[in-house]
């Protein structure tokens, strides 16, 4: 009984990201192709793997013991493919990467880009989420998180060293408004809130001298995307807590102007992290040499 790589990963893949639109967005490969792989194999194994409804799809318990056998053997097979691509000179293949909004925005013309310029035959699949994911289990060849988020058992590879967050409004907010002196003197502001990936409101963070505030802010209006916070403020909706790099054209050309920053530090940057390989990925390689050179140059 023959079966092929793609069928096994096909069934693989459809058991770990729960169904099979997400699964074919992994193997980069359309829906009907991939039921069709999984459909071929069933029929070859003479059992049903799934059990499918038009709303939900699982396992059987013949798939369950079938993906629990099958899948120690494709990450040996996938680590003896990664140990021959490694001694690559050009990478090649799909790169794919989690991480925030934020973060992608920061990373994609620097970073992205022209890894995609200098590596012609390269693909990279950037995907965004706001809640920490395990890169492995979700089948990502790395992450890119602030360092404060990375888990202890990666390796961490600096992006930035620094962030640094502001807090902002338009001249037109602060028409007729006393600014802010302290964080306590928000409380008389109207602030643009945010939505935390785990639904939790932010509490905007301030420190000074060693002196450490959390102060919750008034404000009628909460997002959950830094762009729309930017977008509120230029309005004039309220003061904004934002980083500093999607602030900093609007502070130059003085649509906004910041308040309180000797209480906001700068704190430790994004990090790509990735779990410890004998064999790292050329793909993976080279986009961890192009880090290293952009931050020591």
């Amino acid at each position: 009984m023959k079966s092929s790589l793609l069928e096994l990963e096909a069934v693989v893949t459809v058991a770990r990201r729960g169904g099979f639109r997400a699964a074919a967005r992994e193997l980069d490969m359309s829906s009907s192709a991939l039921s069709h792989a999984v459909a071929a194999l069933e029929a070859r194994l003479g059992v049903r793997l799934f059990n499918r409804t038009t709303r939900s799809v699982s396992l059987s318990s013949a798939g369950e013991r079938f993906v629990a056998e099958v899948t120690p053997a494709l990450a040996a097979i996938r680590a003896a493919m990664e140990g021959v691509d490694a001694q690559r000179d050009e990478p090649s293949g799909t790169l794919r990467i989690n991480t925030s909004l934020g973060a992608a925005r920061m990373i994609l013309e620097p970073l992205v880009l022209e890894y995609l310029r200098r590596w012609p035959k390269a693909k990279v699949d950037l995907v965004t989420e706001g809640a920490l994911i395990d890169i492995v289990g979700q089948g990502f060849d790395a992450g890119v998180r602030l360092a404060e988020f990375v888990p202890a058992d990666m390796i961490a590879v600096p992006i930035n060293r620094t962030l640094r967050s502001l807090v902002v409004g338009s001249p037109a907010y602060f028409t007729g408004r006393e600014r802010p002196r302290t964080p306590a003197d928000l409380m008389a502001h109207r602030c643009v809130r945010a939505r935390m990936a785990s639904g939790a409101i932010y509490h905007w963070e301030f420190e000074r001298h060693g002196e450490s505030l959390t102060v919750d802010p008034p404000g009628a209006l909460i997002l959950d995307e830094s762009g729309l916070m930017l977008t509120a403020a230029l309005a004039g909706q309220g003061l904004a807590m934002l980083s500093e790099t999607s602030a900093a054209p609007y502070l130059a050309d003085g649509r906004l102007e910041a308040v309180l920053e000797d209480w906001t530090p700068p704190y430790p940057g994004l990090c790509l992290y990735y779990p410890g390989r004998r064999n790292m990925p050329a793909s993976l390689r080279a986009f961890v040499a192009l880090i290293r050179e952009r931050i020591d140059g």
